[in-house]
C-alpha cells in the first residue's frame, strides 16, 4: 500500500487540475461557437482534453512532493516549502514545455491587490506563485502541527504574508515618474468576430476605426488592436491613402494587420503590428513569434487531419522573437500580440530595453466570458515584472492603460465601442526580474529553504529537549 501513495497523490493532483483548468479555461468553448457548424461539436471535448492534459502538471507536483517528502522525512514548515516548490516548479514547466501555456498562474490571484502583486518585480510570476502557494498551505500545516511547531508555522506564515505586503507597499509608495507627455488614443472598434472576416467587410471596418480615431483632440499616436484591418493592409493602396489622410499633424498609427511574403511558390503569412505615418509609409513592424496552437497554426499539421479555428489561407509563420521598435516621435516600445503577453520574461528584448509595451489583442473570440479578464491580469503582471507601462488595445475589450506598477489608469470594458485618451505613463528603472529573469528563482528557493530548515530544526531540538526532560521527571 505504501508504494501506491505517490500514485494516489498524483491521481489527486490530476483530479484537482481537471477541475481547476476545466473551470478556469471554460471560456475556450466560446471560440468554437464562432463557426458552430464546423467546430461547435468540438467545444466540450476541446476544453476537457486540454484540461486533462494540463492537469498532468499538478499531478506531477503532487507526486514529486510525496516522493521527496518520503525520502527526506521532512515535516512542518519544510514540508510546506517543499510542496510550494514542487507546485511552482510544475507551473514553470507548464510555461515552457511544448511552447508553454502559463495561463492562470497562482500568482495572478494577487493581480488585483496593489501591494501584494509588487514582489513580481523581483521574483517574477513563478517566484510569486511559490510564495502564494506557501502562504496557502501554511495554515493547513499549522492545524496539523504538534508541540512547538504550533507556534512556528503561524510565525512563518506571518513572515511570508507580511513580507509580501511590506515589500510591495514600499514599492508602490515611491513617487512615480512624471508621464512621458506622449498623448495616445486607444481605439476599441468592437467588431464581432463573426462579422470581422465576412467577405467585403474590410472597408466598413476601416471606416469604423477611422471615425472613432477622429474623435477628440489631436494625439501623438493612435493604437488599434490585433488585426484591426481584416486584410493585407500594406497591399491596399486605397486603405493606406485613407489612413494617411487621418494621420494629420504628425500622428502615428500602430495597428494590427496580417501580412504575407512570397517565398518560392508558397506565401508565408504573419500576424503583425505595423506603424504608419501621415504619408502612408510603414515605419517599422513586428511579427508575432509566439503563435497560438490550433488558432494560428496546427501542431504536427502534416499528421493531424484538422483545420485551425481562425479564418485565413494557411498557417501563420512565427516572427524572430521579442523586438524593441523605434518609431519617430515616440519612446521606443516592445510589441506583444494577444497570447504573447501571458509569457513571463519573454515579452521584452533583453538587449535593448523599451520604454513601454504595446499589447494589441482580439479577445472577441471569447465573448463576455472570464477569458478577457484573465488575459488582462496577465498583462498587469508583465507591467510589474518589467517595470514598464502596458498599453492594451483590444477589439472588443478590455482595452486599458496600465502603469509600471500594474495599476489600471483607464479602461474600456467588454463589448463597448469607444476610445481611451490618455498620456503614456513613464517607465520605472529595470526591475531585478527584468535584469535576471527566472535566474532569480534558485536563490529565492535556497534562501527560503534554509530559513525553513533552520526554524524547523530549532523546533525539533526544542521538542527533543522537552521530551528528554519529561522522561527524566518520570
Amino acid at each position: 500500500m505504501r508504494d501506491r501513495i505517490p500514485l494516489v497523490a498524483g491521481a489527486i493532483g490530476w483530479l484537482f487540475g481537471l477541475g481547476y483548468f476545466g473551470f478556469g479555461l471554460s471560456w475556450i468553448a466560446e471560440s468554437f461557437q464562432i463557426e458552430a457548424e464546423r467546430f461547435g461539436a468540438l467545444a466540450i471535448p476541446a476544453v476537457a482534453g486540454l484540461s486533462a492534459l494540463l492537469a498532468l502538471f499538478p499531478a506531477l507536483a503532487m507526486t514529486l512532493f510525496v516522493l521527496l517528502r518520503r525520502r527526506r522525512l521532512v515535516g512542518g514548515v519544510v514540508a510546506a516549502f517543499l510542496f510550494a516548490a514542487c507546485w511552482a516548479g510544475a507551473e514553470w514547466l507548464r510555461g515552457h514545455v511544448l511552447t508553454g501555456f502559463p495561463w492562470n498562474l497562482a500568482a495572478y490571484a494577487l493581480a488585483d491587490f496593489d501591494a501584494l502583486r509588487q514582489p513580481a518585480a523581483w521574483l517574477g510570476s513563478y517566484g510569486l506563485s511559490f510564495l502564494v502557494i506557501l502562504a496557502s498551505v501554511l495554515p493547513a500545516q499549522a492545524i496539523l502541527a504538534r508541540g512547538a511547531s504550533r507556534w512556528l508555522t503561524p510565525l512563518f506564515f506571518a513572515l511570508v504574508v507580511g513580507g509580501l505586503w511590506v515589500s510591495g507597499q514600499a514599492r508602490i509608495s515611491r513617487p512615480m515618474p512624471e508621464s512621458t507627455g506622449i498623448s495616445l488614443r486607444i481605439v476599441q472598434g468592437n467588431v464581432p468576430q463573426e462579422a470581422k472576416w465576412a467577405p467585403g467587410s474590410a472597408p466598413a471596418t476601416l471606416t469604423r476605426y477611422l471615425r472613432l480615431s477622429a474623435q477628440g483632440d489631436p494625439v501623438d499616436v493612435l493604437l488599434w488592436p490585433e488585426t484591426a484591418y481584416p486584410g493585407f493592409l500594406d497591399e491596399n493602396e486605397d486603405a493606406k491613402r485613407r489612413i494617411a489622410e487621418a494621420l494629420r499633424g504628425g500622428w502615428v498609427l500602430l495597428t494590427g494587420a496580417p501580412d504575407r511574403t512570397a517565398r518560392g511558390a508558397e506565401p508565408r503569412y504573419f500576424n503583425t503590428i505595423q506603424a504608419y505615418d501621415g504619408s502612408g509609409t510603414i515605419l517599422t513592424g513586428y511579427a508575432k513569434h509566439h503563435l497560438v496552437p490550433f488558432g494560428e497554426y496546427v501542431p504536427l499539421g502534416d499528421w493531424l487531419p484538422m483545420d485551425r479555428l481562425t479564418a485565413g489561407l494557411g498557417d501563420f509563420t512565427p516572427g524572430p522573437g521579442p523586438r524593441t521598435l523605434a518609431v519617430p516621435g515616440l519612446p521606443v516600445l516592445a510589441a506583444a500580440i494577444c497570447y504573447e503577453i501571458i509569457f513571463p520574461g519573454h515579452v521584452v528584448d533583453d538587449e535593448i530595453r523599451p520604454d513601454w509595451i504595446f499589447n494589441a489583442t482580439n479577445d472577441a473570440w471569447f465573448g463576455t466570458s472570464i477569458g478577457p479578464e484573465q488575459h488582462l491580469a496577465s498583462a498587469r503582471m508583465r507591467a510589474v515584472e518589467e517595470g514598464l507601462p502596458v498599453i492594451r488595445a483590444a477589439n472588443t475589450g478590455i482595452s486599458a492603460v496600465i502603469d509600471a506598477n500594474g495599476t489600471i489608469i483607464r479602461a474600456l470594458g467588454l463589448e463597448k465601442t469607444g476610445i481611451i485618451d490618455a498620456s503614456l505613463p513613464a517607465a520605472l528603472p529595470a526591475t531585478l526580474y527584468a535584469r535576471a529573469g527566472d535566474w532569480v528563482l534558485p536563490p529565492l528557493g535556497i534562501a527560503v529553504w534554509l530559513l525553513a530548515l533552520g526554524l524547523d530544526r530549532r523546533v525539533s531540538r526544542r521538542n527533543d529537549s522537552h521530551r528528554l526532560i519529561s522522561r527524566r521527571s518520570e
